[in-house]
């Protein structure tokens, strides 16, 4: 394989990659928690577009409970959106682990 080929199949792999990425700034994912009393929807580059509670989440003497409702909604978020990264990601790498992706 030559410079130029080489070369030629870096800039598609780029290009490959920037889709992948505006792919998964599009993709939402949805952390749940509490049977869905709490939601926090997510997008797979983890821009979080929403929270969502329930009346029931919601006990004005336990914001405790609620607090920790809110973080196991999140980390179910980020872990969505882990694998719906690696997934994508992984199918353009062919499984090899690449730094920052």
């Amino acid at each position: 394989m030559n410079q130029a080929q080489l070369m030629q199949q870096m800039r598609k792999m780029q290009q490959e990659m920037q889709k992948a990425q505006e792919e998964l700034s599009n993709t939402i994912v949805t952390g749940v928690a509490a049977g869905e009393t709490v939601r926090i929807e997510m997008t797979a580059d983890y821009q979080v577009k929403g929270v969502k509670l329930s009346r029931d989440a919601v006990d004005p003497d336990d914001l405790e409970t609620l607090e920790d409702l809110v973080l196991v909604a999140f980390n179910d978020a980020v872990k969505k959106a882990q694998d719906a990264s690696a997934k994508r990601m992984g199918a353009l790498t062919g499984g090899m682990r690449i730094p920052g992706l």
